[in-house]
């Protein structure tokens, strides 16, 4: 006789915990330094503190609307337009309990059984089993290294009446890779030619250092009724536990987005959203991270490079990719980063292991550089001691 729990869902009972879940457990268990998963180490800006205290003094605490509250959803509008120039308004705004949940909402909304999604690998590990768990069918388009282009004869190879979706993440998480406007223009090209609708994940449009704004793809021609454009709080204020994110879509389609997301999380606590209205509105915040970000960013990517090791070219997000093989490293990515969190003491995440598909890369490692530049120094210097004992 099974027990009640293997009878639940072969989905998840063989379904390991994530890359990130499993490093952060063992820099956790060896006292590591851990530039494995992304979250920065300080506190949020102090304006985003104090707002949120303000609020849970004097706001309610009952339920908000499904939909978000209209100053978050007026504050994420105004945000777009001053930083995007994208025209958007309250009823193309859904707010969603993180970017995650905006991801699940908007690929239950799209993917019906038996509907292909093209994804591009490397990729988040939510998207596939997410659109395996909506009935679809994940069509990897392989983004090669060292600049991950992205290829207008293998998106449309991968393109069959069946494909109903591509899901973009842009900039590119783990690269740190930015689509160039001639990509982007092909993207949208392929996207109204096949009907397809682009579920476009932008969480890192707010950590960029290459002095550029970010351009949606949700802006192109032909895009506007056809695009979901997901952003975070989390990752624009570096306050990842908020878990505060939105869906952004015409509002025909985000009126179905909203039905979807309703029965995930429903509503998202009122005091944070009632602070990142305020937060939005002033782009110093905002600003302010950034350069944070970008002056420890120079830390770990200076002191790696100076230390020998091979880093890939970045313009976005909180991570820079080392190759192994290139910095004279015989290890696969895998067998460097569960030695390296044990013998090193530095955890990390193999690209590898965000990749679906045959013939990925195995040598390229992920770190986080949003820490403090002495911890950055010292896992540098780590790193760099072990190797010469390899």
């Amino acid at each position: 006789m099974t027990t009640p729990a293997q009878r639940l869902s072969p989905v998840y009972t063989g379904m390991p915990v994530t890359i990130f879940e499993h490093m952060s457990g063992l820099a956790r268990e060896q006292g590591a330094i851990n530039l494995g998963q992304g979250f920065p180490d300080d506190t949020p800006p102090p304006e985003l503190v104090e707002a949120v205290v303000r609020a849970t003094r004097e706001r309610s605490h009952q339920y908000p609307p499904m939909a978000g509250l209209a100053e978050l959803r007026d504050a994420v509008a105004g945000f777009y337009a001053r930083a995007q120039g994208l025209p958007l308004a309250r009823d193309n705004v859904i707010v969603t309990s993180g970017a995650t949940e905006a991801v699940a909402a908007a690929i239950l909304a799209v993917v019906s059984p038996g509907d292909e999604v093209i994804l591009f690998a490397p990729a988040y590990d939510a998207y596939a089993p997410l659109v395996r768990r909506a009935g679809g069918i994940p069509v990897f388009v392989p983004l090669r290294p060292p600049h991950w282009r992205y290829s207008h004869n293998a998106i449309s190879a991968a393109i069959t009446p069946r494909t109903r979706a591509l899901v973009l993440n842009d900039p590119l998480n783990p690269t740190g890779t930015i689509a160039s406007d001639a990509e982007l223009a092909v993207l949208a090209e392929l996207c109204v030619a096949h009907d397809l609708i682009a579920i476009c994940d932008e969480v890192w449009e707010n950590v960029r250092f290459d002095g550029k704004p970010h351009r949606s793809l949700l802006a192109l021609p032909g895009m506007a009724e056809r695009t979901i454009k997901i952003g975070s709080a989390g990752k624009i204020f570096g306050a990842t536990g908020w878990k505060v994110g939105w869906m952004v879509a015409a509002p025909a389609m985000a009126t179905v987005l909203g039905r979807a997301h309703q029965f995930l999380t429903f509503t998202t606590p009122p005091m944070l959203q009632w602070a990142l209205a305020d937060a939005l509105a002033d782009p110093a915040i905002a600003a302010g991270r950034q350069a944070s970000w970008a002056a420890s960013r120079a830390v770990l990517i200076d002191g790696l490079r100076r230390e020998g090791f091979a880093v890939l070219d970045n313009a976005a997000t909180w991570f820079a990719c080392i190759d192994l093989a290139a910095s004279g490293i015989a290890l696969d990515d895998r067998a460097f980063s569960e030695r390296a969190v044990r013998e090193a003491g530095v955890a990390s995440i193999p690209l590898s292991a965000l990749w679906e598909g045959p013939d990925g890369p195995t040598s390229i490692l992920r770190l986080c550089h949003c820490k403090p530049a002495a911890m950055l120094e010292e896992a540098v210097l780590r790193l760099a001691r072990w190797r010469e004992s390899l």
